[in-house]
């Protein structure tokens, strides 16, 4: 009844009600987008194109997850928000690497529109080789193994094939965008989460199918998804709290610092970013492997297998590393905890500061790799065991991660307009770990 009452003070701040209907209006246009095909494209055949297709695996089925299903029916936002989501990944590593955007990361809203824009065009150019790969694909298909896949073939197949999944995917980009700027949550990865939930319906009816036969193998799966949905709720809600001392200074009459405060750092400062890298760099040599026909080294490198799980395990661990020491610099935080005026109680500033940052860092990024290890391959591995599918971890991490974030921007609306919490008593509060 608490958390029934605390849900309908939402309908009495009419700012948060006009941002949460913009938002569920964008997402129904975007799914209506999903269902609409592609230009030239003949329905009836592309299903057993589909399902027959070396080609749609891989990258192409890693994208498709996000998507809902709109590649796999290769409707005009087959793309989806991921020509985006990966334009971004790489404008950050090469904000890391390249002087020049090193230098406009650094300078503030001007900078960041530039970037933006950089990272818009570079949406556009990878579409457009997806698109282009795409079209070249079902084009030959056509013409050999799937006559009548298509209405009509050749270059302006091509040409307006790969123009509808530009436009489309730049339009999800925009839709993103708006969900940003005037909804509730992060664009991107509401569309994200949309994709994944589309798939819910299809993934109960296949359990339900599945039950009759094999009642204990889907309480099983049933369990082991609640248990990883606890999981991710208290491992993304864990972080370390550093204390900061900050000395009293006296400035004429006035008393300036002398408080204290704490930097917190989370289990999992990555993010979902490990394993999305992971799963796409692995699957370009699986999607190399089964197209040079060696049937033997495509079968060991299938999903859900022990050299694909090592190596993705390994993987993420490396890239937890990599994306956390990018995003975290505890040289440059403890330079401005220095000059601050501050100091971690019992550690000298400076480099000790820094090594100790570093200490903890390591130790920290360590289990949240591991988790995000774990995440990303048991439930393959306990699918495959099982004999049935129901969700991949990094669908379950993304979806868990969203529907967090969001609630914890409902709860600063609430708690703004001097209402109780959405899912507490008035703060979102953390677990804290020493």
């Amino acid at each position: 009844m608490i958390l029934l009452r605390n849900f309908t003070n939402i309908f009495k701040i009419p700012e948060l009600v006009k941002k949460i209907l913009f938002t569920l209006g964008v997402l129904i246009i975007y799914r209506i987008g999903c269902y609409i095909p592609s230009i030239g494209i003949n329905v009836s055949v592309l299903a057993d194109f589909m399902s027959q297709s070396k080609v749609f695996g891989g990258i192409l089925r890693f994208f498709d997850t996000f998507s809902g299903g709109a590649l796999d029916k290769c409707t005009i936002f087959s793309l989806g928000i991921q020509p985006y989501i990966t334009s971004s990944i790489l404008m950050q590593l090469l904000s890391a690497t390249v002087p020049y955007l090193e230098r406009l990361s650094k300078e503030g809203d001007y900078g960041r529109k530039i970037i933006n824009q950089y990272t818009r065009y570079l949406s556009l150019a990878i579409s457009f080789m997806f698109a282009l790969g795409f079209a070249v694909t079902l084009n030959t298909a056509n013409s050999t193994t799937f006559p009548g896949l298509l209405n009509w073939s050749g270059l302006g197949f091509i040409f307006l094939f790969v123009i509808s999944l530009m436009v489309g995917s730049a339009f999800v980009m925009w839709l993103g965008e708006q969900i940003s700027l005037f909804g509730i949550g992060n664009g991107s990865s509401m569309i994200i989460f949309a994709g994944i939930i589309s798939r819910f319906p299809s993934l109960i009816a296949q359990l339900i199918q599945i039950s009759r036969a094999h009642p204990i193998k889907v309480l099983i799966v049933l369990l082991v998804f609640l248990i990883l949905v606890a999981s991710v709720v208290f491992m993304e809600k864990g972080d370390r709290k550093i204390p900061v001392q900050y000395a009293r200074r006296i400035i004429g009459q006035k008393v300036y610092g002398g408080q204290s405060t704490y930097i917190p750092i989370k289990v999992n400062s990555s993010g979902v970013m490990p394993v999305i890298f992971s799963s796409a760099l692995l699957n370009i040599p699986g999607y190399i492997i089964s197209l040079l026909g060696i049937k033997w080294l495509s079968d060991a490198m299938q999903t859900g297998s022990f050299l694909y799980s090592a190596i993705e395990f390994g993987l993420i661990i490396f890239f937890a590393y990599f994306y956390t020491y990018y995003a975290f610099n505890p040289t440059e935080l403890a330079d401005n905890i220095k000059k601050s005026g501050g100091f971690i109680p019992g550690i000298r500033p400076g480099k000790q500061t820094s090594d100790y940052f570093e200490y903890i860092l390591n130790r920290i990024v360590l289990v949240g790799a591991i988790y995000l290890g774990l995440l990303a391959i048991l439930p393959s591995v306990i699918g495959n065991l099982l004999g049935v599918y129901f969700i991949n971890g990094t669908s379950l991490l993304i979806m868990v991660s969203v529907a967090l974030d969001t609630a914890a921007q409902i709860e600063s609306y609430l708690i703004e307009h001097n209402y109780k919490g959405f899912l507490t008593d008035g703060t979102m509060r953390n677990r804290v770990g020493r």
